[in-house]
Formats: structure tokens, sequence, C-alpha cells
């Protein structure tokens, strides 16, 4: 039985903020976010003296990962540090001297926060922010269990990591999960050659996700995402965040094997071809799982694959298109794990208190979430509903969000639906008149790349008829 309307987790109202493109002026940027704060007429009691703040950045990869070598390839790929920064000053001050704000994230599995944290000073932040705020804590973490080794894509170690302090909670959707009834059970793809938790973890009628319990124990969680392109969902901005909140990555299924006309989306084609290649990569994942000896040597063998397959900046696998039909409900239920329960795994009796900060001020394009070229958009945004920012972003890089199933089955759901408008209900707040008012009639937007696999099918109605004309 539901405890908590839908109408109780977030505004459709979101505030959208043009500045410079550029992160040199501190004190321009502050002012942004606070412009964007402002708009949505927050009560005054948002965040309370002695409360929990959890701040949940993006922080996937600490470099561009096809320009490694580019010292600034980062600027497209995570929250900027300074984005950072200034939200966590925002919510400090609200606490006056009492409470804790605590900054976490889970990275991609092969990614190393010790050089995030390095390379972008987060120790010196926490340093500075309590000295500035004495009687704040303020608390950095990487919520990961494990980190891995990949060479090539092919998994070679992994180091166990101590993850979240306060653990983490089993919350068991069940018949609430959007994977009830999935076509592609059994045969769903996490993170690794683990085929058998993932689909433990979701197998009619039990569908159960582990996530990290700061943030689900948060008075106030505040997702501070990238604005940038995805290649299984279409973009990333504040639901794909959330992903970043879970300890065992491999109980997400991010896609589901086999052809479409096996039932599966892991590929765009059903061709013998990509069938025989769906073959050959399960029986050689199932020979490689746990034993990482073996995948130094499975290396040398992707690079031929790759020449008779094809190479994946060309080919659409691991469901890295529009037909992708599992990542989007992973993505769905983790929501509905946040505002229906609480830390504990108990079903909330008081709503989560939700804002999201979008940095946007130099977004990502094409092969996201993590191989982006630079869009110099020099937006904030701020909201408090992730759909309702989410549908805004995508008119924002000129998408068109019924095209994605992220956002058009978001306010479909039958079972502990998180969406308590409709649409038409979202509206913007900004600095430039051409993007007051409707969310679907502001103009003058941008023209962000879709990753390859979704071109042709997510932009805009406008943008396809002048490539149709072209």
């Amino acid at each position: 039985m539901n405890t908590l309307a839908p109408s109780q987790f977030g505004s459709p109202q979101v505030a959208v903020m043009h500045g410079k493109a550029s992160y040199d002026d501190a004190s321009a940027v502050r002012r942004q976010i606070e412009d964007a704060i402002d708009a949505l007429n927050l009560p005054d009691d948002f965040i309370q003296p002695g409360e929990r703040v959890v701040i949940k950045p993006n922080w996937v990869k600490e470099h561009n990962a096809s320009k490694p070598e580019d010292e600034n390839g980062w600027l497209t790929i995570i929250t900027h540090p300074l984005v950072v920064r200034e939200v966590a000053r925002w919510a400090a001050k609200k606490l006056q001297g009492r409470g804790s704000v605590t900054l976490c994230d889970a990275p991609q599995s092969d990614s190393s926060f010790d050089t995030i944290r390095r390379l972008h000073q987060l120790d010196q932040m926490i340093t500075d922010l309590t000295l500035e705020f004495p009687g704040v804590a303020f608390l950095l973490f990487d919520m990961r269990c494990e980190e891995w080794t990949i060479d090539d894509g092919v998994t070679i170690a992994k180091r166990q990591l101590s993850s979240d302090p306060s653990g983490a909670v089993d919350i068991h959707l069940d018949a609430d999960s959007e994977f009830i009834g999935h076509p592609g059970l059994g045969k769903l793809y996490g993170a690794s050659y683990d085929f058998a938790t993932t689909n433990r973890q979701h197998t009619d009628p039990h569908h159960e996700y582990r996530i990290c319990r700061t943030p689900m124990n948060a008075d106030v969680l505040i997702n501070v995402p990238k604005l940038k392109t995805h290649k299984k969902v279409g973009l990333t901005v504040a639901l794909k965040n959330l992903v970043g909140t879970t300890p065992r990555t491999n109980w997400l299924p991010r896609h589901t094997e086999g052809t479409p006309a096996e039932g599966g989306d892991q590929f765009a084609e059903s061709t013998a071809k990509r069938a025989l290649e769906g073959t050959l990569m399960r029986a050689a994942k199932k020979i490689l799982f746990g034993r990482h000896f073996l995948s130094k040597l499975f290396v040398p063998l992707k690079k031929l694959g790759r020449v008779v397959f094809g190479d994946t900046k060309e080919v659409v696998r691991s469901g890295n298109w529009h037909g992708n039909n599992t990542a989007w409900r992973m993505i769905i239920d983790l929501h509905k794990c946040f505002f229906y329960f609480d830390g504990c795994g108990r079903r909330r009796e008081k709503p989560l208190r939700y804002l999201t900060i979008v940095d946007g001020i130099i977004g990502g394009d094409g092969d996201g979430p993590m191989s982006c070229d630079p869009v110099e958009s020099g937006v904030i945004m701020a909201g408090t509903h992730p759909v309702a920012v989410d549908c805004v972003a995508a008119q924002l890089m000129g998408f068109n969000w019924k095209k994605t199933r992220l956002l058009n089955d978001a306010f479909t759901l039958n079972r502990l639906p998180i969406t308590g408008f409709a649409p038409s209900d979202i509206t913007v707040s900004s600095n430039k008149p051409e993007w007051t008012g409707p969310f679907e009639q502001m103009k003058n937007c941008y023209e962000f790349r879709c990753h390859f696999g979704w071109a042709g099918h997510l932009e805009s109605d406008e943008r396809l008829a002048k490539i149709q004309s072209a």
C-alpha cells in the first residue's frame, strides 16, 4: 500500500539560467547557481539546521575515455568541482552551523576515485569548507565496494573497497518493479561477466536493489549531474545520475543479451553475424568469469573480434541504441526505491526532499557518457523533480523527450508512480525570455549530437526535418 502520493515528490517547475560557458569566474558561477535555486521558490525550511544533506555529483570517470591523454577532457564528463563546491556552500549556509554535508558517488567500476579526488583537490575542498562553516561536518567517500582493472574492456583484476561507512540497504521492489513480466528475464546483463548475479536479483516475482544507506538516509538529497548524452538511454542528467548510489553495480541490468529477433536489445540488427557474435561472446564471458588470469589472454582475441565484427565506435552492441528496453527500467526502479523507501528499507512516511542542480556550463554530446565532445552551453539548471528536469534538459539539448522510454514511460507507471504531474505541467523559469514558459515551447535551443545509436531517432522533429531535407 502506498504511503505517499506522487504529487509529494517534487514540482514540475524547472529553472534554467544562462551564463558564460566558463568556470573561470567563481563568483559568476555562484550567482548562476543561486539564481537557479531562487527561481524555484523553495520553502524556507527546505534545509533545516542539524539535518543530513547528501550531495551526489557525477564523478563517473577521471578522464575522457576516448582522449585519456587530454588534461581537460574530463570537463565534458564529470561535474565540475567548482559547481560541487558552490552547491555544498549553499547547503552549508542553510544548516547554520549544525548538521552534515556528505559528498559521495560510485564511479564506474574501472575508474580511479583516488585520481579524481587528487586532480580536483576534493580533500582540500573538504578542508576549506570545514574552516568556512564550523560546526558542520563535511564528509567525502567512494560508495563502490570494488574497483576493477580493465584492459581493452576486459576485467583482469578487482580490488575491494570499503564503500559507504553506513552500509547499504536492500530494497525489494518485487511486483512493483518495471522488470515484472519483462521478456528479457534470464538474459539480463549487468556490468560484468557474472550473468548469474544480475539475473538472480531479477527473476519474477523477486526484484531487488542494493543502495548505499547514506543517500537513502539523507534528509535532503542534492543531485548534481552533468548535462550530456548517453548511449543506453539517450541522455544522462538527473535520472541516470542516481545509478551511482549503488555499491553492487552488477545488480543493475543494462541490456538484454541477444538480437531483437531473439528478444534481446544487445544489438540493433537481427543478422546472422550479430547472432554469431552474441553466441561467441556469451561463451567467452562464461569461461572468463572469475578467472582473471585467463582474462588477460582474452584481450588479443577481443582485438581480433573487433576486426571481424566491427568496432564499438561504429557498430551498435551492448544495448547502446534507442532500442534498449532494459536500462530505463532499472533507472526508474532506483527512483521508486528512493521515493518510496528509506535507509532501513521501510516505506517512507515523509517524502524525501530532493533537489537537482545540473552542471551544463560545458555539456557533452556524441559518444556519451564517457567519450563526450564539449558543448559550450553555459547553463545551470535546477528543479525538485528529476523527470521534469530531464524533460527540460532534453528540450534544451534539441531532443524529443518522447523518444526515450526513460522519460516517456516515467509518466505511465502503474505501480509506485513517480510523477504527480503531466508533461504539459512542466514550466521553465529562465533569464532568457525565449526559454521561459511551457518547456515544449522553448526556442533557440542547442543541437547536441546524439550517440550514433540514437541518431535519426532522438532529435527533435525540427532537427529531423532539417536532416531529411539536407
